[in-house]
């Protein structure tokens, strides 16, 4: 997984020579995106051109069309190594060598793509693109520069091809109001869940007799599918067989992914669009490995009738409850979770990326601290790694990895594992939007060897289950009347509260309530009295907490020293300066 970037110039010298001042910066990936992936098409399909010219020929008339498809695909791909074909007499090349009827001859050529591709171009939104390419007299210009691009992939490899949708999203979106980052996730951070989540698995995946899937339910480009792949063929030499999946709801990013997996030989159809809240493109299925990087802070208020109606049914996704509705991150992890194989099946492990907000937002009884208290009840968090801030496109906030599994080994079960991540980054030489850091190979290893060391030190906390849960309990005060004397409530004989002076505690669970009662709160409040009755249970991770070094302030004398230093300096530089 080498971060050497390929040779992109063909990117800008097409955009100054032919698009500019026609389409703004922002537009230029709208255009670009389809041309590279029909150029790339066209050089993976070139050897088989005419065997499928041929094979469409002679059968055209004779079959019907359900029936041509497969006939052209074996023509196409010999041994089903691709799953795509054109038949038409054109490609980029041939239309570039007759110009006054390019826009036609484009036409039967886009035609000419099986049904797949089709799907994607349509993504794509080509045909707008085509109509102001032919408005302003660009459509052959475009063809022609295109057509000159070697995408062979003896000149550019399926992983560059990767980086080469990356760099042209980045081109496109820096001027506008959107970011790239809602598009990919940067490579070492992949590279650096994928270690964590793969760790365990080494012996499974190099065995060729398995069968192991992947699945991203919010897979934008499809990076985190493609690299986690890769990942386990490169890093760990792994023989299994790997098929990887993703659902995503933006089109261009969809048109993306299924077009990564479409030139890599993948199976384009195992990338579905459509809104995995709403729309679950794989019902029922069931997968080894779940890797996401969701948006954060994205708002399910449009959908919140179905997720409401969902959350009643005791077998559904949401059981365990509902995040408010300004964040759906916990619903996005729910959403993995209900897609775990069972542990007798080998089960499942989950790496997603979050920000702050799941490990602490909500109080006792509310939807995010219930699902909290669903997941570490059920023994299924392992670990929570905090990475450094600046090190996506687009935030520069911290976030964090939630390491999920029903299948702990037994030395971590009943506990969860804390990794304070935060220091390990280099700078970069130059920013990226919002990205200002990353995490090197050596800083990957290192995090990776902290958690499968599993063990406490400096940067690693483990704490039992029950560590992360607390009772919230009312405290009250008594009223008093005009006189100081206690009031007593009529029906109970019992002191009646005081509810402007009421207050709540937090205890541990592995707190008995009544001596925290006597020994934190008694000596300050001797009156105090707790309301049991109102006692509910919470769960949150309090990371930054946990993790927090007390530093010795700088004592008064070592103040004034410095105090005095710095007044000597300042009057010795006036000195010189009037001296001057």
């Amino acid at each position: 997984m080498s971060d050497q970037r390929p040779n992109i110039d063909f990117l800008f010298r097409i955009t100054n020579d032919v698009l500019w001042n026609t389409f703004r910066k922002n537009e230029i990936g709208d255009v670009m995106l389809p041309f590279v992936v029909l150029r790339r098409l066209d050089c993976i399909l070139e050897p088989q051109k005419e065997a499928v010219r041929a094979a469409y020929e002679q059968f055209k008339e004779k079959v019907a069309p359900d029936r041509l498809g497969p006939i052209l695909m074996k023509a196409a791909g010999p041994n089903n190594k691709l799953k795509f074909y054109n038949h038409s007499a054109y490609d980029l090349r041939k239309l570039a060598e007759d110009p006054g009827n390019v826009e036609m001859n484009f036409r039967n050529y886009v035609n000419g793509f099986s049904a797949n591709v089709q799907d994607i171009l349509e993504n794509y939104q080509l045909d707008k693109v085509v109509v102001r390419l032919v408005k302003n007299g660009l459509l052959y210009q475009l063809v022609d520069a295109i057509s000159r691009v070697n995408l062979h992939l003896s000149a550019v490899s399926n992983h560059d091809m990767g980086y080469v949708f990356e760099e042209l999203i980045r081109i496109a979106n820096e001027q506008s109001n959107e970011t790239a980052g809602e598009h990919f996730t940067p490579r070492e951070v992949i590279k650096l869940l994928a270690s964590i989540i793969f760790s365990t698995e080494k012996a499974e995946l190099r065995d060729p007799n398995h069968i192991r899937t992947i699945y991203d339910l919010a897979c934008g480009t499809g990076g985190m599918l493609t690299q986690s792949k890769l990942f386990i063929e490169q890093e760990l030499e792994g023989k299994a067989e790997i098929r990887i999946f993703g659902q995503e709801i933006n089109e261009q990013s969809y048109a993306i992914a299924k077009s990564d997996l479409l030139i890599t030989g993948e199976d384009p159809n195992n990338i579905r669009h459509g809104n995995s809240f709403t729309e679950d493109r794989f019902p029922g299925a069931k997968f080894n490995y779940m890797l996401a990087n969701p948006p954060y802070g994205v708002s399910w208020k449009r959908d919140e009738l179905y997720l409401k109606h969902e959350a009643l049914n005791p077998q559904g996704r949401f059981s365990a409850g509902l995040p408010r509705s300004s964040d759906g991150q916990f619903l996005f992890i729910q959403h993995l979770m209900s897609k775990m194989e069972d542990p007798a099946q080998g089960g499942s492990r989950i790496g997603i990326v979050t920000n702050g907000s799941p490990l602490f937002t909500g109080d006792a009884g509310s939807g995010e601290s219930e699902i909290r208290r669903w997941i570490i009840q059920n023994d299924w968090l392992e670990a929570v790694v905090a990475l450094p801030s600046e090190i996506f496109f687009n935030t520069g906030i911290f976030t964090y990895l939630w390491i999920l599994s029903n299948k702990k080994p037994a030395d971590r079960r009943g506990k969860v594992q804390l990794i304070d991540a935060r220091e390990q980054f280099v700078g970069m030489k130059k920013s990226l939007n919002n990205k200002r850091k990353k995490i090197s190979e050596e800083q990957i290893k290192a995090v990776t060897a902290l958690y499968t060391a599993f063990e406490e030190g400096p940067l690693v906390k483990i704490f039992p289950n029950e560590f992360f849960g607390y009772y919230q309990v009312t405290v009250e005060q008594p009223e008093h009347d005009a006189k100081g004397r206690v009031v007593l409530d009529k029906k109970t004989g019992r002191p009646k509260p005081d509810k402007k002076k009421r207050d709540y505690e937090n205890i541990p669970l592995s707190e008995n309530i009544q001596a925290y009662l006597e020994r934190e709160v008694k000596p300050h409040v001797p009156e105090a009295f707790l309301d049991l009755s109102q006692t509910r249970i919470g769960y949150e991770i309090n990371f930054t907490k946990y993790f927090y070094q007390y530093q010795q302030p700088e004592s008064s004398q070592n103040l004034k020293a410095q105090i005095l230093e710095l007044e000597r300096n300042i009057d010795g530089l006036l000195h010189e300066i009037l001296a001057d």
